[in-house]
């Protein structure tokens, strides 16, 4: 519990605020990192085992676009839908 104490006084410390409810369980929270020494200190809480840290995806355009192809046949490559969206941008401005 001292090793969890310090951890949280440091993160405190770090200007990163959000809520912490010592006493729930599988709470999910976004954090926002502040500063990027708060990003060991999440880890060595993931591996105290007192959290676990799930990444998210970087680009959620490309997995809607793998969701779409999956129920298509003939699904667009993302170079013609890239090719696609420059052209109406084109016309778009032009006039």
């Amino acid at each position: 519990m001292k090793n969890l104490t310090k951890i949280y006084n440091l993160i405190l410390d770090y200007n990163l605020i959000f809520p912490l409810n010592l006493y729930t369980s599988m709470n999910t929270l976004k954090i926002n990192i502040l500063n990027p020494k708060a990003v060991k200190l999440l880890k060595d809480l993931a591996d105290l085992e007192l959290i676990s840290i799930q990444e998210t995806s970087k680009s959620g355009f490309e997995t809607v676009l793998k969701r779409l192809r999956a129920k298509s046949k003939s699904a667009p490559s993302l170079e013609e839908i890239t090719k696609e969206v420059e052209t109406v941008r084109t016309k778009r401005y032009a006039g």
